[in-house]
């Protein structure tokens, strides 16, 4: 039995365990004042794991594997881990300003958003059921509390509890899949399940199984039908919490979908592809005709979020109908560099969402007129960003959108074609809806009587903004550096 331990591959885990009980213990011991010692000490700790996972990176060993194989550190799981601990770092340097702006329990607060990026950090390298199930979990329950965090707003609390009610469930129906496959398979390993699967597409139990653990994820991805708690939860949530929602979760549950669709079930794609198409057409067309209504700027984001999802979940739907091997590492890298991209692009906007909220005292879009005329910068980087969004040259999202449509038009299939094709006209909306809130901050004219707050970007929300920006902008010009993290993963297509 292989349960030796590898403290080197376990570094940024235990870091960022460490950093959680440090967080922890100097909340116990602070007086209020000194309560922001908590978010340095989460900042730093967060910034520490990535220094293993470099060192990783660049080792010669190759993949490290723990637990008999349950627990595997390898190209895929460092590109992931490394994603996961930046997405977290960003969010952190937006939440100082905002949760020291009200009475929040700050300790409390950053310890949480640790556990949730800890449990993302354990899905990228779990490699049977429990461990997947145990990480998601653990990104997932921080997140129930953390979104009631204002506790004082009746609408953070309905966020806070649809999100739990129906993530409860969403585990629930999960875990119901899970249990079955492992009857089906006897196996809890995704190795083992794919070699005991082979025989078993046509099995009725088997289809239930297979659908019940795609259904579970598609919750945890915001995909149409399984949407509803999205926009509620994220405009009701704190700032930072929504953007979290948004990127690191959402990129939690793409994990969790590439490694179960991938790794344990290709030879089920008979069933999860078709699934996955339908929430994929589904997801670009519902969230995007609905984000054409919004008039806050937290949700029309929100279903800006959904959308995306749609658009990542092509790949998945090419992968489902194809058996052309290249075709399947091609869908694979897009999933996986639309993910990177996405992260950035969409962290920039909430970064500039909490900025401008505050600046202009508002979160509905009319209340944003003029705002480049008297804050230009955060009106340039809100331009960047969305247009980014809509995935418009020279920007990062272009690239993002091109693999994702490559991904689709080399299926070599109608159905891959006609998706390709529904995804195009739905690019097309999101630009209308993007565009009109460039358009409101810079072309609008401002209002005469507007009161607004004057107070600097602290530093750790303009380096929030600053690296989302230039990640944007590199990736944009030089594409290969983001294609180069995505074709290393290639080996957990290849099996």
């Amino acid at each position: 039995m292989g349960y030796d331990i590898d403290y080197l591959a376990l570094a940024p885990e235990i870091t960022l365990a460490v950093t959680a009980m440090v967080v922890l213990s100097l909340d116990l011991v602070l007086t209020r004042k000194n309560k922001y010692w908590t978010a340095i000490a989460a900042v730093l700790g967060v910034g520490f794991a990535a220094f293993p996972l470099i060192t990783l990176a660049v080792s010669d060993v190759g993949a490290r594997s723990m637990f008999d194989g349950s627990y595997v550190v390898d190209d895929f799981a460092l590109v992931l881990k490394g994603l996961f601990v930046a997405a977290g770092y960003l969010v952190l340097l937006m939440s100082v300003q905002y949760i020291e702006s009200d009475r929040y329990y700050q300790g409390e607060y950053y310890f949480l958003v640790l556990m949730s990026i800890l449990g993302s950090v354990v899905m990228a390298s779990a490699r049977d059921l429990i461990i997947l199930f145990i990480g998601l979990e653990l990104v997932s329950g921080p997140l129930f509390l953390l979104a009631g965090w204002r506790k004082g707003d009746s609408r953070s609390n309905e966020a806070s509890l649809k999100y739990f009610l129906l993530g409860v469930l969403s585990a629930a129906i999960m875990l119901y899949g899970m249990s079955l496959l492992y009857g089906a398979t006897g196996e809890v390993t995704f190795d083992g399940i794919r070699e005991a699967s082979a025989g078993l597409v046509g099995e009725p139990l088997f289809i239930v199984a297979v659908l019940f653990v795609v259904i579970g994820f598609a919750f945890k991805v915001s995909a149409v039908p399984f949407h509803f708690w999205a926009p509620d939860t994220y405009e009701g949530a704190p700032t930072p919490i929504t953007a979290y929602l948004s990127v690191s979760s959402k990129a939690a549950g793409f994990v969790g979908l590439l490694i179960i669709t991938y790794r344990a079930l290709p030879e089920a794609s008979a069933v999860w592809g078709p699934a996955l198409w339908i929430m994929a057409v589904l997801s670009m067309t519902v969230a995007n005709l609905t984000a054409l209504r919004q008039q806050n700027i937290v949700r029309l984001l929100a279903y800006s979020s959904i959308a995306q999802a749609g658009f990542m979940l092509v790949p998945f739907a090419v992968a489902g109908v194809s058996n052309d091997p290249d075709a399947l590492e091609a869908a694979f890298a897009a999933t996986i560099t639309y993910l990177i991209i996405y992260a950035f692009m969409n962290l920039g906007a909430f970064a500039v969402v909490i900025a401008g909220a505050r600046r202009t005292r508002t979160g509905d879009i009319d209340g944003w007129a003029g705002f480049g005329r008297y804050s230009p910068g955060l009106g340039f980087l809100a331009a960047v960003f969305f247009f980014s969004l809509a995935g418009i040259p020279p920007l990062a999202g272009w690239y993002a959108k091109f693999v994702m449509f490559s991904s689709a038009l080399g299926g070599g299939s109608v159905w891959t074609g006609l998706l390709a094709a529904i995804a195009a006209v739905n690019a097309v909306i999101a630009f209308y809806y993007y565009a009109r809130v460039v358009k409101t901050i810079w072309m609008d004219e401002a209002p005469e009587m507007i009161e607004v707050d004057d107070q600097p970007v602290i530093g750790s929300l303009r380096l929030a903004l600053v690296l989302s920006a230039a990640v944007v902008f590199v990736a944009g010009f030089f594409p290969d550096l983001i294609n180069f993290f995505s074709q290393t993963t290639k080996l957990l297509a290849a099996g």
